[in-house]
């Protein structure tokens, strides 16, 4: 087990103590700092998501608005 130490605004720890009052405030810390970890990761990969989307789209072929309502009815019942 690691000891961490933050500095943190007087109001926020207040408002954290009150918050958490009755709680282990090592594992409530813990959990935050894992889903601070994955939301960190999920927007790393959204970030790479979109980076091959968008290299994708410059490689495509473009399509008039003609030709994409032509595709739409061609694909409708």
């Amino acid at each position: 087990m690691a000891t961490v130490n933050f500095s943190v605004p007087s109001d926020v720890k207040e408002a954290f103590d009150k918050a958490f009052s009755r709680q282990n405030k090592s594992a409530v810390l813990t959990d935050l700092m894992r889903q601070a970890i994955d939301e960190r990761e999920r927007r790393r990969r959204r970030a790479r998501v979109v980076e091959k989307l968008l290299a994708l789209r410059k490689r495509t072929r473009r399509m008039t608005d003609r030709a994409v309502r032509a595709a739409r009815r061609r694909g409708r019942p």
